[in-house]
């Protein structure tokens, strides 16, 4: 074995450019395949990450009447003494935030400037508004008392020229049906790095909301925070109520499962046109390699070498190759991806409804990732050589004595 191995680290140093050249695009491909792993990782994980901070929490407790199609204001369809629900919630171990929210359809508007928003009543003491308050970026938090101060994200104040202090008018149908507008004082400008969220939501104290919409003591949902997310579908158990619909934060984030799966499907044509690109280098280096040493096969041929002698020699080079190419494809793939995890990759508003992507991806590597990609790149190489390996041992001796190929 010791001898195969020295004649295959030969064998690979007789044509060094060649053989470089085979081991960097295996390791160029695999640093592409890590790369796309982590991005793709990465953006998933992003995506559902700021949903459940911002929308969904871990689980939402609303009205047995709840449409997912349509923000409803009718008594009905609202949660009653809200408060009530939330002592209950609050009462297991595994909550650490639930609160309140109202929402609500609104246009906003500013002299001949007009835009949709989904007005959401919070109560600005709640834990859950962190993400919010830590991303304030001009102006201050609301308080829990302010009847006309408003909050609206950093897009939508560039796209309406905004600042602080401005006044701004909403308009939204009540509880009964009655469309009630009111000037507004723009108490702050945050931003969750999340263009779309910035541009379409508003933010209000409960109180205004409800006092404003006709729906005092009401709340369209419950937004509850558990210490870990896989808590959720035992706590929801523990919650479930024929009053209520509780749902989890994988119910909510099906769309982002559903894009998931897809961007799954891209990504392994993607795999599999790289993998094909590194298997085709280097089985054209082996099968050159072969016609260069047709004399050299006969020979060993001649002397005894059997033919899967002769193939495990050309196996164990695609193997050197392989290591040296993997190896090479965790350094490059494993710095650009550490680069990527740290500043990101700027995609701007992506556009998408229902999905939450910051305006930047960062990547995120999985070791399991990683060895899938490993072993795949791996076999793919040695895969690779199969032709070229039996299309040595497959020389006849004699021809190949004459320097003519099989």
């Amino acid at each position: 074995m010791s001898q195969t191995f020295k004649l295959a680290f030969r064998n690979i140093g007789r044509n060094k450019t060649r053989s470089l050249l085979s081991i960097l695009a295996v390791a160029v491909g695999m640093a592409l395949l890590l790369l796309m792993a982590a991005v793709m990782e990465g953006e998933m994980r992003g995506a559902l990450q700021s949903s459940m901070k911002l929308q969904s929490g871990h689980i939402q407790i609303r009205p047995a009447s709840y449409d997912e199609n349509k923000i409803s204001l009718k008594w009905e369809d609202l949660i009653e003494n809200p408060d009530q629900v939330i002592e209950k919630v609050k009462s297991l171990p595994q909550v650490t935030v639930a609160t309140p929210r109202l929402m609500a359809s609104a246009i906003l508007t500013l002299s001949d400037q007009s835009k949709g928003v989904q007005v959401v009543g919070i109560d600005p003491a709640s834990e859950a508004n962190q993400p919010f308050r830590s991303g304030m970026v001009d102006g201050q938090f609301l308080q829990a008392d302010d009847r006309e101060g408003i909050l609206i994200g950093q897009t939508l104040a560039e796209k309406l020229s905004l600042q602080v202090n401005d006044r701004v008018n909403l308009l939204m149908t009540t509880s009964n049906g009655d469309v009630d507008e009111q000037l507004f004082t723009v108490r702050g400008i945050y931003s969750t790095r999340i263009p779309s969220y910035d541009e379409s939501t508003v933010f209000m104290p409960l109180a205004k909301a409800q006092a404003f919409t006709a729906t005092a003591n009401h709340a369209s949902t419950i937004f509850v925070l558990l210490q870990t997310p896989e808590q959720a579908e035992p706590v929801a158990q523990a919650l479930n109520s024929k009053n209520f619909k509780v749902l989890t934060w994988r119910e909510q984030n099906a769309l982002i499962t559903q894009f998931e799966d897809f961007a799954g499907i891209a990504l392994i044509i993607f795999y599999l046109i790289v993998l094909g690109i590194t298997a085709t280098v280097v089985t054209n280096t082996l099968v050159m390699a072969v016609f260069e040493r047709t004399r050299e096969i006969g020979i060993l041929a001649a002397i005894g070498m059997k033919g899967r002698g002769i193939m495990a020699q050309f196996l164990t080079e695609a193997a050197l190759l392989a290591t040296g190419g993997v190896i090479g494809g965790l350094l490059i793939g494993g710095a650009l991806v550490a680069y990527f995890t740290v500043y990101g990759i700027y995609i701007g508003d992506y556009g998408m409804t229902g999905l939450l992507f910051e305006d930047h991806i960062y990547a995120h590597l999985t070791l399991e990732n990683t060895l899938t990609l490993t072993i795949v790149t791996y076999f793919t190489t040695l895969v690779a050589s199969l032709y070229p390996a039996r299309l040595a041992a497959r020389l006849e001796p004699v021809e190949a004595l004459h320097g003519s190929g099989a």
